[in-house]
């Protein structure tokens, strides 16, 4: 090969490699924590990246599911009831997709958090399992004491009140929260829309490639 015409290929692609654009960086979302504290004498400040808090709550076998279950896991939250008439059939048919792609993977996880904590007892939640054929392996869905649940929603910056006005007599979103495997929020989708379910797909695995 003529040497000029093989540097001129070499350049080339050194240029596209270069040119490549780099990996999807996820932000870090949430409201960091600010932190008071004196050091030699003066007042100083510090901040730390928002994270989910301990919980402790059971699934749809009746296992106890806490901080240690997700520990070094990227997993999907969410908040739902199963009596729901409105949007939360529609969240769990777009959340199979990523159950589908993602359920053999043991650093996976999808946590379905039950609000209407009266009626979804851990048998109900086992009967809806079933009706949607979900393998707890990969996918808690999870009940708890009202006040365990509830003050987990704002944590995933995640609306979820109760409401005797709205359809079912609870007020939520269809949001979902992407976690990393140090508990931060790094993304937020709208679970009503299947196209946002192809992003989360992607996104998930920008995660799991993190280390």
């Amino acid at each position: 090969m003529n040497t000029k015409f093989f540097i001129f290929l070499l350049a080339i692609a050194t240029l596209g490699a270069c040119s490549s654009s780099p990996q999807k960086k996820l932000p870090v979302l949430g409201q960091p924590e600010v932190t008071e504290k004196t050091v030699d004498g003066k007042t100083v400040y510090d901040s730390t990246e928002h994270k989910i808090p301990d919980f402790s709550l059971y699934n749809q076998e009746g296992e106890n599911i806490t901080q240690a279950t997700v520990e070094g896991k990227v997993y999907v939250a969410d908040f739902f009831f199963t009596s729901c008439p409105t949007i939360c059939p529609k969240v769990k048919a777009n959340l199979k997709k990523v159950y589908k792609e993602y359920k053999d993977r043991d650093d996976f996880l999808l946590l379905s958090h039950s609000i209407d904590v009266k009626h979804d007892t851990i048998g109900r939640l086992a009967w809806y399992a079933d009706k949607f054929n979900i393998d707890a392996k990969s996918w808690h869905l999870l009940t708890g004491k009202h006040e365990d649940i509830y003050k987990l929603s704002p944590e995933y910056l995640i609306a979820a009140l109760v409401d005797e006005g709205a359809p079912g007599g609870f007020d939520h979103s269809g949001a979902l929260a992407l976690v990393d495997r140090h508990r931060r929020i790094r993304g937020m989708y709208d679970g009503t829309d299947p196209e946002k379910m192809e992003d989360l797909i992607k996104d998930i695995a920008i995660l799991l490639a993190e280390k």
